[in-house]
C-alpha cells in the first residue's frame, strides 16, 4: 500500500504499527510518502486494513498511519523461516515530529527530526538528532539517539539507553537496562536499580544519578566547577579530582554532583574539553 500527500512545511506523523519495522526518512521536501509492506499473508490482511489519511491538527498537517493488530496469539520468526511482520516508511519534510505506538517494531529515524515520542514493549528505537524533545516508554526496547536538541525523557524496564549529545534537561528511569550519555549541557536526573550509568561528559547544573547495584561513572568537562555529594553503602567510590572543602574560584560554570548507590561503585573523573566516598566537598 502506498500514499501520498502534498504538504507545506514539517509535519505531525503519527503511527501506530504492532509489529515489523518503522522507517523514517525527513529529507522530501513539500511531500509525505507512505508505504506499507507485508511480508506474510496476515500481514497483507492488516496492511489492506490499515488507515494513511491527512488531517489538521493543532492548526498543522498530521499525516496518521494506523495499522490494526493480528487477532490472537501468533508467533513471529524470521531467518529461515522468512520474514513476516510489516515494513513501514515514511518518506517527509526535514523537522517532522514522530509519535509512535508499537509491541515490537523498532523504529528508525534518518537525517532531523523536530520531536520524538514513542510508547513499545519490545522495540528498538534509533535516531539520528531530534531538535525537539525526546520521550519514550518501554518495557524491553533499547534507545539510541546521537544528538537531542531539547529535553529527554525516559522510562525503561530493561531497554538500554545511548545518548551521545542531550542539550536539554534528561529525566531517565531504568530498572537493568544500563545508561550511557556522552555530553549533557542541562540537568541530569538518572535512577536505575541494577543497570550502569555512564555520563561523559556533564557540563553545569545538577546531576543526580542514583542507583542500587549498577556502576555510576559521571565525567565532568574542564573548565567546570564541581560540587560532590557521593555516598555508597557498600561499593567503592573514586575521584579523580582534587577536593577541598572551599568554594572552586574561577568562572567557569558549577555542576552540583549527587549521587548515591548501594552496592555500586562510584567514579568521578575529568572529561576532556570539546573534541578532545566523598560529601560536601568542591573540586
Amino acid at each position: 500500500m502506498q500514499q501520498s500527500f502534498d504538504v507545506a512545511g514539517p509535519v505531525e506523523l503519527e503511527i501506530r504499527l504492532a509489529s515489523g519495522e518503522i522507517t523514517i526518512d525527513p529529507s522530501l521536501d513539500g511531500r509525505v510518502e507512505v508505504e506499507l509492506t507485508a511480508h506474510d499473508d496476515e500481514s497483507q490482511r492488516l496492511v489492506d486494513e490499515a488507515t494513511i489519511e491527512l488531517r489538521e491538527s493543532h492548526g498543522g498537517p498530521q499525516v496518521v498511519v494506523d495499522v490494526p493488530h493480528k487477532r490472537g496469539l501468533k508467533f513471529e520468526f524470521s531467518g529461515m523461516f522468512g520474514r513476516q511482520g510489516i515494513t513501514c516508511r515514511v518518506r517527509c519534510p526535514q523537522g517532522s515530529s514522530v509519535s509512535a505506538k508499537t509491541k515490537s517494531a523498532d523504529l528508525r529515524a534518518l537525517g532531523v527530526l523536530g520531536g520524538l515520542h514513542v510508547q513499545t514493549a519490545s522495540g528498538d528505537i534509533e535516531a539520528d538528532r531530534v531538535t525537539g524533545s525526546v520521550n519514550v516508554k518501554s518495557a524491553s526496547g533499547d534507545l539510541s539517539v546521537r544528538e537531542a536538541g531539547d529535553g529527554v525523557s525516559v522510562q525503561s524496564a530493561s531497554g538500554d539507553v545511548d545518548i551521545e549529545v542531550v542539550r536539554g534537561p534528561i529525566n531517565i528511569n531504568s530498572a537493568s537496562g544500563d545508561v550511557r550519555i556522552g555530553e549533557a549541557y542541562d540537568n541530569v536526573n538518572v535512577n536505575t536499580v541494577s543497570g550502569d550509568q555512564d555520563h561523559g561528559a556533564v557540563m553545569r547544573g545538577s546531576v543526580s544519578a542514583h542507583s542500587v547495584s549498577g556502576d555510576v561513572s559521571i565525567g565532568v568537562r574542564r573548565g567546570s566547577k564541581v560540587f560532590l555529594d557521593c555516598n555508597t553503602l557498600s561499593g567503592d567510590t573514586h575521584s579523580d579530582l582534587e577536593l577541598s572543602g572551599d568554594v572552586p574560584a574561577g568562572d567557569g560554570p558549577l555542576v552540583e554532583i549527587r549521587t548515591k548507590t548501594v552496592s555500586g561503585d562510584i567514579r568521578i573523573t575529568r572529561a576532556p574539553a570539546p573534541s578532545e566516598s566523598t560529601q560536601g566537598v568542591y573540586a
